[in-house]
């Protein structure tokens, strides 16, 4: 059964909307590193560049509002969408590259309940509380 809105913590997803999005991130991730592996692009590289976004999280050393700012300027969609639009457009094989370790990233997190970020602080998620905010 799902959780009416009025009963959830506030901007919370949860019940099947929840689940949905988890099993989307899935199919993003696994979507995009079968079409990285097609497109003949460098395990290596893929390596390298996968945790690159979660590096994001730094920007919370600034405090809670930028951190979730920027945290969540790097786990949507918009940036590596526009940098595939690029790569395809300019036939930049790396750009393409790039965009599709970015697109697998954010749907890992995704998959794993880690949600674009509230002020409250980095475990409040468009998906849940994660970490000490979820035993709060």
């Amino acid at each position: 059964m799902t959780t009416p809105p009025s009963e959830a913590a506030a901007g919370e997803t949860t019940g099947g909307v929840r689940t949905l999005l988890r099993i989307e991130g899935v199919t993003l991730f696994v979507g995009m590193t079968v079409l990285y592996g097609v497109w003949g692009g460098s395990w290596w590289i893929y390596a390298a560049l996968f945790f690159v976004p979660d590096l994001s999280f730094l920007a919370y050393l600034a405090g809670p509002r930028a951190g979730a700012a920027f945290y969540n300027a790097m786990h949507t969609y918009m940036l590596p969408l526009i940098l595939s639009f690029v790569g395809f457009g300019m036939a930049l094989p790396l750009t393409l590259s790039i965009s599709m370790i970015w697109m697998a990233h954010i749907g890992i997190d995704r998959a794993l309940g880690f949600g674009l970020k509230y002020d409250a602080g980095f475990g409040f998620t468009h998906l849940g509380r994660i970490g000490k905010a979820a035993q709060g």
